[in-house]
């Protein structure tokens, strides 16, 4: 569902890969092999799950009795045949499921041979994936992964039959990334539900990619749809849904005068949060322009194609970014300037409307954990765009927090997303900031 170049860039992509053809011995000249006709550099391969990994030993292996207890619906597997045209081939299955793998792993291996202009390539079967989505990943040091998505362009592919997939490791470096000694340095994982095999896994130092992949620096700025597996079939339903619901508000005469723009923390004002809404909010015709798993670009796209058109709301009240720094590890500036963007369409779109920016709410269990420390950051660099006269920051997140800065789950109970309890001490301590710009006389 990626509108317009972007779309048609992805869609290309995979005509293109179905038709390349590149010789496993060219590629990988001057290269490495992780897997070909077995595992190479003493690399294991093994299933991941959402809470457990299983390594493959023999033909094949299921995460399914790991799964049984918090997951009786799903099933992940990770095979291994021989593959038509020489080595073998991995397949992994999975069903229902948030998140499955197969990865290498093992001693770490130097990679910085290749990280500075070099390609990560493979063969790529995909066999079923309408009901999923796939990344691929590239370990770039301890505790460090980055991804590409592949949704559209492996649903694109499915039934196809093998492509080869050749991708820049620029799509994978990002500044100050140490490749120097990378224990998982690939993976291909899913969501949803689907079936893939994957063959001939290597890197190699140079290579012209046939598959392209968004900047890192820039696509927090870029409008673009939420196509993530998980989201592709109700975020656009969503979107217009949302057009038909301002509109009838604004044909009953009743034009909101407050707008929550965010993401799924302010789409839970409809569900955990709608008794305290409709005590506090109600009366302005308040309407909550909420998308679990918005980023920056997301919500960009949305203000850009109508949701905020034909209204003049008093005041607009933002909240988003965790979903750049937690899902795609955004740089905290890179966050920040993708908020910028939108604070920026925002001026432009309501001109007469107040922007109360607030602070990434909270999330982990206490202040060392990693993605508090990154939305704390981002926090931190919030309130330069703020000029007191259009857009206002306010930091609400110490009402969240224990005296030891502590997140409670009776608060928040995935340390993310708030309960009603939770929405309560955000409408309460945003209160008296919303009550003076609600009051103060129109530009």
């Amino acid at each position: 569902m990626r509108s317009g170049i972007a779309g048609m860039v992805w869609l290309a992509a995979g005509a293109l890969s179905a038709c390349t053809t590149v010789k496993h011995s060219e590629a990988q000249a001057d290269g490495m092999a992780l897997f070909d006709v077995q595992p190479r550099h003493g690399m294991q391969v093994v299933a991941v799950a959402p809470d457990s990994e299983h390594v493959l030993d023999g033909a094949a292996v299921s995460a399914g009795a790991a799964l049984a207890g918090k997951f009786p619906n799903s099933d992940i597997s990770v095979s291994r045949a021989p593959k038509t045209g020489g080595g073998d081939a991995l397949t992994l299955r999975w069903h229902d499921i948030w998140k499955s793998g197969v990865r290498l792993q093992g001693a770490p291996l130097d990679l910085r041979p290749y990280a500075a202009n070099g390609i990560v390539y493979f063969d790529l079967k995909v066999n079923k994936l309408d009901k999923g989505g796939i990344v691929f990943k590239v370990g770039c040091g301890d505790g460090c992964e980055r991804q590409v998505p592949y949704v559209l362009p492996g649903r694109a592919a499915a039934g196809q039959g093998w492509r080869r997939v050749i991708l820049s490791m620029g799509c994978f470096v990002r500044d100050g990334d140490d490749f120097s000694a990378v224990a998982r340095p690939f993976a291909l994982e899913g969501t949803g539900s689907g079936e893939v095999s994957i063959a001939n896994i290597a890197f190699a130092r140079d290579g012209k990619p046939n598959t392209p992949c968004p900047d890192w620096r820039t696509v927090a700025l870029i409008p673009d749809m939420l196509n993530e597996s998980w989201a592709i079939d109700w975020w656009l339903p969503r979107h217009r849904q949302k057009l038909d619901e301002k509109a009838r508000m604004v044909a009953a005469g009743k034009s909101p005068q407050l707008l929550f723009i965010g993401d799924s923390i302010t789409q839970g004002w409809e569900k955990e949060g709608a008794p305290v809404w409709q005590q506090y909010y109600a009366r302005h015709d308040a309407l909550a322009l909420g998308f679990g798993g918005d980023r920056t670009e997301n919500v960009l796209w949305r203000l850009q194609n109508g949701e905020v058109d034909g209204i003049a709301p008093k005041v607009a009240v933002l909240m988003f970014g965790t979903n750049n720094t937690g899902l795609r590890g955004d740089f905290p500036a890179i966050t920040v300037a993708g908020i910028k963007r939108n604070l920026d369409e925002l001026r432009q779109r309501l001109p007469h409307t107040r922007i109360l920016l607030l602070g990434i709410f909270p999330r982990d269990a206490t202040p060392d954990g990693a993605a508090r420390k990154t939305n704390e950051q981002v926090n931190a660099l919030l309130p330069a765009l703020a000029d007191n006269r259009r857009v206002f920051f306010l930091n609400i997140n110490t009402a969240f927090l224990g005296q030891d800065g502590s997140l409670s789950k009776a608060v928040m109970p995935d340390l993310l997303h708030p309960n009603e309890q939770g929405y309560a001490i955000w409408a309460k301590a945003m209160q008296p900031r919303l009550d003076e710009l609600m009051a103060l006389p129109p530009f």
